[in-house]
């Protein structure tokens, strides 16, 4: 895709990008530019490829603590800003460039999966534990005030990027659709997990992170990163702690 040329229009486009993805995605507006950003912007303009340039930004979000979900959706809104499909191989070089940034800093924490923004399974599993505890003081049964709402948008013979855009794209529809308060994790390549009261929503919510996973997918050009149909379905949860880790070992699988 080639835009009309010219500095005014590239500074142009490029304060679009940014309004849209501040509106939209981003988190701390602080931080959203980065020199790569005008290389991405120029490249588009000239119908250049901006592979390379999505790379080094990718790169740039890494090394700035930002997650992999708000790096490529902020590359999808700049796609939205100029009116054109999102070009896979620009996600794919801001995937790739963001994990080569996360690599080369060093880890401090254990509890979140960096592809996904979510929490692992084992912090799932330790949130569980405090679930079963507060049912036995309460004398109330675990497996009817609460149950698991599982996704498995699993596929095989997919490259690294993929599974890694795939992750942050349905990560980031976890935390909408369920917000603060829905402890949730990646259990696995392509399954997640959210815990839930089972409360009479809670067959809506699951219908709508169907949609929205699927939505997102095609927004950010990954759709065939996931099994279609997206499964979603609400898991029983068993009568004890140590079920439900057993439960959670087996969904991994």
């Amino acid at each position: 895709m080639s835009l009309p040329t010219g500095d005014t229009f590239a500074v142009d486009t490029r304060e679009r990008w940014r309004t849209m993805s501040l509106t939209e995605v981003w988190l701390r507006p602080g931080d959203w530019y980065h020199p790569a950003v005008d290389a991405v912007v120029e490249a588009i303009i000239d119908g250049r490829s901006p592979e390379a340039p999505a790379h080094r930004l990718g790169g740039a979000r890494s090394a700035a603590g930002i997650g992999l979900d708000e790096t490529l959706e902020d590359v999808a809104c700049l796609y939205r800003t100029v009116g054109a499909p999102v070009d896979v191989d620009v996600v794919r070089g801001a995937a790739l460039g963001w994990v080569q940034g996360r690599d080369g800093r060093p880890t401090l924490s254990g509890v979140r999966d960096p592809a996904t923004g979510l929490p692992t399974a084992d912090y799932l599993g330790e949130r569980l534990r405090e679930t079963y505890g507060r049912a036995t003081r309460d004398t109330v049964a675990v497996s009817d005030s609460h149950c698991l709402v599982v996704v498995d948008v699993a596929v095989e013979a997919l490259d690294p990027w993929q599974r890694m855009a795939r992750a942050a794209s349905v990560g980031r529809t976890l935390d909408q659709v369920f917000g603060d308060g829905h402890p949730m994790a990646s259990l696995s390549d392509g399954v997640f997990a959210v815990l839930c009261e089972r409360t009479p929503d809670i067959p809506r919510l699951s219908q709508s992170v169907r949609r929205i996973i699927e939505r997102n997918a095609q927004i950010l050009g990954v759709a065939e990163t996931m099994r279609r149909p997206v499964r979603v379905w609400m898991e029983r949860l068993p009568q004890d702690h140590a079920a439900a880790l057993n439960l959670l070992e087996h969904l991994r699988r």
